[in-house]
């Protein structure tokens, strides 16, 4: 398995669904219209493609991982797209989630 082609396909899952989710959000929360969740409903489809790449096959694992991921990145966009800042119990929070994730997916396993 690629570990780098791995991380790259949780990026890119993650841009897809946590933008998906604030797309929606935008466009209802905030007013912004039907293009808006349009836009975020696509990227959530998206998303569920994205996932369906990793080199990994099975299922459960992929999606656990990628709650560590998801994590993480919903902290990053909510820093850059909304101006939020993290507190350091964020960033430790954020960094165990990350482990998690390493250990779910890249532990060596016998198989």
């Amino acid at each position: 398995m690629s570990i780098t082609r791995s991380i790259a396909l949780f990026a890119l899952a993650a841009l897809l669904e946590i933008g998906g989710a604030w797309l929606v959000w935008q466009g209802v929360r905030e007013h912004r219209g039907w293009a808006w969740i349009g836009g975020g409903v696509i990227a959530l489809g998206l998303y569920g493609f994205a996932a369906t790449l990793q080199p990994q096959g099975d299922f459960a694992r992929v999606l656990a991982a990628y709650g560590g991921v998801f994590v993480a990145g919903s902290l990053a966009w909510g820093a850059v797209a909304d101006g939020y800042r993290p507190d350091r119990w964020d960033v430790v929070g954020a960094l165990v989630c990350l482990a998690g994730m390493a250990v779910i997916m890249y532990a060596p396993r016998g198989r």
